[in-house]
């Protein structure tokens, strides 16, 4: 026979337990979610993404060794150029892993970056003429555009 509160009788309850309460239960185990293959749109999409942050990990260390090694006119302005550009690809390179994944907060992210990417790259092609530049910028940003734009990535992206 047990006591009111389920323990048999004659056993008293420790203190910290009456008070906090008992051991939590294990929870039940969470249902496993359908993984499937990304379209080759996506997975295109995602390395043009990664190829991106590469580049701009690039320009960040040459940016950072210009900075030590050079005289600029503000070191401060510098280093938050250098962080700036790090931040970006940093940004780029987890917007590639969550491409590669199908993961829905992926694209806005990404979608945002070309669109800044690409002024970029149309200023440094045109208004600071240096085309050997601005416009690779340009040609990957248009082929990123487009990877996401196709009605495989769409639906992809629609039915998560």
């Amino acid at each position: 026979m047990s006591g009111q509160d389920g323990q048999t009788p004659g056993r008293r309850r420790p203190r910290a337990e009456g008070l906090l309460g008992g051991a939590a239960q294990p929870t039940a185990p969470r249902p496993q979610r359908e993984r499937r293959e990304a379209p080759t749109a996506v997975r295109r999409a995602a390395l043009v993404v990664a190829v991106e942050a590469l580049a701009l990990t690039v320009l960040a260390l040459v940016l950072l060794v210009l900075t030590l090694t050079g005289s600029p006119d503000s070191v401060g302005r510098a280093l938050a150029e250098v962080v700036y550009v790090g931040l970006g690809a940093g940004l780029l390179a987890a917007a590639a892993v969550g491409l590669w994944r199908v993961s829905g907060w992926a694209r806005g992210p990404v979608i945002v970056l070309q669109i800044l990417l690409g002024l970029l790259g149309y200023n440094a092609a045109f208004e600071a003429q240096v085309p050997l530049l601005g416009l690779p910028v340009l040609a990957l940003v248009a082929t990123e555009l487009y990877l996401l734009a196709t009605p495989e990535a769409r639906l992809a992206f629609f039915e998560r």
